[in-house]
Formats: C-alpha cells, structure tokens, sequence
C-alpha cells in the first residue's frame, strides 16, 4: 500500500480501477500493428500489467514514473514487477509532461494515473496535467483516434468541462477499487472528436 499523509493512494489488495483503466484503453488496439502506449504514473505497476495483457507482441508502452522510489520497489517487490522485464516496456524516470512534450503525435493511448486526480494530492505540480494547458499537451501527444485517459479518486464535473473544452468527446466510468466491494473511483476516457 501506498499512502500520503494517511490518505491510501494503491494498494495491491484493491487495484481494479486500474485493471478498468487499461482495459477501456486498450482492448481496441489488440489489432493495432505497432501500437503505441504512453502510462504516466507506474503505481504498483497494475495498469501497467493489464495493459500488457490486451497489447499485441508488437506494441510499445513507455512507462514515466517521476518518483526514482516507486521504480524501484516495483522492481524489488511488486507482484506487478515482472511487468517491467517485458520487451514491450520503455521505462522513464521523468516527469510525464516532459514526455508528452517530446512526443508530438506518437501515441495511440496515453493513461494518465499520476496522483489523486486533478485535486494534486502527492505534487501540487501534478495537477497541470489536469489544467486546459495539460490537456492540450496530452492531446498534441496523440496519433489520430488516440484516447487519453484519466483515473480520478473522484468524479469532477469541471474537469470533464475541461475535456469537452478541449475538443474531446468523453466517456465516465465509474468503477470499483476491488471489483466486489470499496469505494468508486472515476475514470475519464477522451477521445477526438
């Protein structure tokens, strides 16, 4: 589990939101040759294993993790771990928006899971990615019909304003942290219109 100020953040006990996440991102690239995925925020490494999961032997997910910590225990002791040792699998140590920065056009899905949504709960700078300029970024990252989605510890109606501003027709998904039982979390799935 990993918790800020008391607050639980993951836990491999309830990652099922995770799970969601990557399966409403990339269930439709199974046939895509050449896929591309961008995951900003590592975690425990469960969206990264769901991802892999529905991509095809060719495709690339370029996981960003800013938090040197996380990548290393996720080497060390996550159930996820092996996840990385996947040929597939690009890791950055690095802050997302640099990578979107430097990625114009690149990818056909980028999942976004880098704190507690747009209210920043681990770093305030984290909440940009959340703001119209954060947005845009994300989308100039993206190849034609590319989706960006977004896991939110809570449902935020302002930023799925934002999303729509943004020229991006959205889906919300409400999702379970384990698949039976705990509270719902929100996932945001943005697409071109």
């Amino acid at each position: 589990m990993i918790r800020v100020d008391g607050v639980e953040l993951m836990s491999t006990r309830r990652h099922h939101s995770e799970d969601r996440l990557a399966e409403l991102t990339c269930a439709r690239l199974r046939d895509t040759p050449g896929a591309r995925v961008l995951i900003g925020g590592l975690g425990l490494g469960f969206t990264l294993k769901s991802a892999l999961q529905l991509l095809p032997d060719d495709a690339t997910v370029v996981v960003v993790e800013i938090v040197a910590d996380v990548i290393e225990w996720n080497r060390k002791y996550s159930p996820s771990g092996a996840a990385l040792d996947d040929p597939r699998v690009e890791l950055v140590h690095d802050d997302v928006a640099n990578v979107l920065r430097a990625n114009a056009g690149a990818f056909d899905a980028i999942i976004l899971d880098v704190d507690n949504g747009a209210e920043a709960l681990t770093n305030a700078s984290n909440a940009r990615l959340y703001h119209a300029s954060g947005i845009q970024l994300a989308r100039k990252a993206l190849r034609t019909d590319g989706r960006i989605a977004y896991w939110s510890a809570s449902e935020d109606r302002k930023f799925e304003r934002m999303l729509h501003g943004a020229g991006l027709t959205v889906e919300v998904v409400r999702v379970r942290a384990h698949a039976t039982s705990g509270g719902f979390y929100t996932l945001f799935i943005a697409r071109i219109d």
